[in-house]
């Protein structure tokens, strides 16, 4: 692989590179997006890494938003209001594993050398059109080649998220880890205990979402210790790990691709900080009848009403798990197409009618479900003139 002599740079980030250039200062493009435009894959915006200090920074543009000062980073925004990270040069002073204590005043090959992996050390100069590549990850590209920037020990120890980021990249893009990253990935992975459950969660998201093989991201997980610490009920059985193995065959989402690999999702996804519905979903999968008692309208209708929203989700599982589309999906779209009532609050009655009627109490519901029972074996008895006949045939 070959850096082209020059890569077409979005207009808003020229535009910053050249006010920090005329101003004295150097304005670099850093980053991940650089790793994806060589390697031809969709990316996201060009970040800059810059000599300016985020007060500098602040006084050069009149729209800035203070998205990471702590660290160095302020948000520029451009004539559309959209958001670019601009970062000063730094270089970390003190690391817990979790947080760090930047120092400015660094150079660009400093600022690269505090980055966790060469295929992320690289910087293109936007306006000059040069290179710098002080830890030869053009070559790790060219490679498939995942390799810490320096002593690969040292970087995992000053955030042990790193462990997991090297993870999702070789999962992503199908490289190797280089071996000396690797061990120094299993020796750290016990500090991954330090790190706060959102960060994991997100990293567990971005992987399942991202890799080409989730198979081989979760036998990374596994191998190099990070599911021990937080992943104790995935399940790597042959079984599992077959039915995700083709990355078209399946949508990319966490809670479902979790839900498939893990045997209590829910539990997971507590520990992890997920979203009340995220768990709510995880839940639903876990209490509610998996499928149909059969593939007929009668029974479909039934199971629809009993799951409620986590049909889809039980659906997709399902096709998930079986690698082929459930017997019933035909017949829950038909359902759906012809609107027919799955709830009580869809039968043309309700309490305030079986009051008039003279039922009351416990009797009210009772009526209900009897009544919604009817209507889900034939929906055409969901007339408000049926549905009073037949509560008055109970009474």
């Amino acid at each position: 692989m070959k850096f082209p002599p020059r890569l077409n740079i979005p207009g808003a980030i020229l535009d910053i590179a050249r006010t920090l250039d005329a101003a004295g200062f150097e304005a670099w493009c850093v980053g991940g997006t650089l790793r994806d435009t060589l390697l031809d894959q969709p990316h996201q915006d060009y970040d800059i890494a810059t000599s300016a200090t985020p007060d500098q920074v602040q006084r050069l543009f009149s729209r800035t938003v203070a998205v990471g000062i702590k660290y160095g980073t302020v948000g520029v925004l451009d004539s559309q209001r959209v958001l670019h990270e601009v970062t000063t040069f730094r270089r970390d002073v003190l690391t817990d594993g979790r947080h760090a204590v930047v120092q400015y005043g660094a150079s660009l090959d400093e600022h690269l050398a505090r980055r966790d992996f060469t295929i992320n050390a690289i910087a293109y100069h936007p306006l000059r059109h040069e290179w710098r590549d002080p830890f030869h990850g053009e070559q790790d590209l060219e490679l498939g080649l995942v390799r810490a920037v320096g002593i690969p020990a040292e970087r995992f120890q000053e955030d042990f998220l790193r462990v997991l980021r090297g993870l999702r990249f070789a999962a992503r893009f199908d490289f190797r880890i280089d071996p000396a990253t690797w061990n120094a990935a299993r020796d750290a992975a016990p500090g991954l205990a330090q790190l706060s459950a959102e960060r994991v969660r997100d990293e567990w998201f971005k992987g399942l979402q991202t890799a080409k093989s989730v198979n081989r991201l979760v036998t990374l997980w596994v191998e190099v210790g990070a599911a021990a610490v937080w992943l104790p009920e995935l399940q790597t059985s042959p079984l599992v790990l077959g039915a995700i193995a083709d990355p078209t065959g399946y949508p990319r989402d966490p809670v479902l691709l979790t839900a498939l690999l893990c045997a209590k999702p829910s539990a997971l996804l507590t520990r992890l900080k997920a979203s009340n519905l995220q768990i709510a979903r995880a839940a639903a999968l876990e209490k509610e009848p998996p499928e149909p008692a059969g593939s007929d309208l009668v029974a479909v209708r039934r199971w629809l009403s009993s799951v409620g929203p986590a049909a889809d989700d039980l659906t997709a599982l399902r096709r998930l798990r079986q690698g082929v589309e459930p017997p019933w999906t035909q017949t829950m779209g038909r359902i759906r197409e012809q609107q027919d009532p799955l709830t009580r609050g869809q039968l043309a009655i309700g309490g305030a009618e079986l009051l008039n009627l003279g039922i009351r109490g416990p009797q009210v519901g009772q009526t209900l479900g009897i009544l919604l029972e009817r209507v889900l074996e034939e929906p055409s008895l969901n007339t408000r003139e049926t549905l009073l006949a037949l509560a008055r045939e109970m009474t």
